[in-house]
């Protein structure tokens, strides 16, 4: 498993809409400027979040992109998975990938299966409010 610079920068851009969430939409412009990313770039990995229900957003004058729901309800699974497609570390337990037909006969494939458990709920375990900063 290796996660590629869409997935961290969706990381980074989730957390930094979530940091100055108002009611109001953000420019994409304004999120590329602040992360020091490229607009292009950024596109690509919006067009993923909002429709993978993340992000909404709104085009036009007073348009761009905000939360679709609290941060508490987002996780950096859901996040990655969005943008980078399954997480297993190898493509026997890979959802997307057709399934091994030696699985059951397989003597390492329950350790894969488990680490997969594991990569999954250790990123499913830190929302965007976790990653956020806490001015407190």
């Amino acid at each position: 498993m290796f996660i590629s610079s869409k997935g961290r920068y969706a990381l980074r851009v989730v957390v930094d809409i979530a940091e100055r969430q108002t009611s109001e939409y953000i420019p994409l412009q304004e999120i590329a400027d602040g992360q020091h990313l490229s607009e292009k770039y950024l596109e690509a990995i919006v067009k993923s979040l909002v429709s993978g229900g993340v992000l909404e957003g709104q085009r036009g004058k007073g348009g761009g992109y905000k939360l679709s729901r609290s941060p508490d309800q987002c996780t950096v699974g859901e996040i990655l998975r969005l943008t980078e497609g399954e997480l297993a570390p190898v493509s026997c337990v890979d959802k997307s990938v057709e399934q091994c037909e030696r699985r059951y006969e397989c003597r390492s494939y329950p350790m894969w299966q488990g680490l997969d458990k594991m990569i999954s709920d250790y990123l499913d375990g830190f929302t965007i409010q976790d990653l956020m900063r806490n001015e407190d």
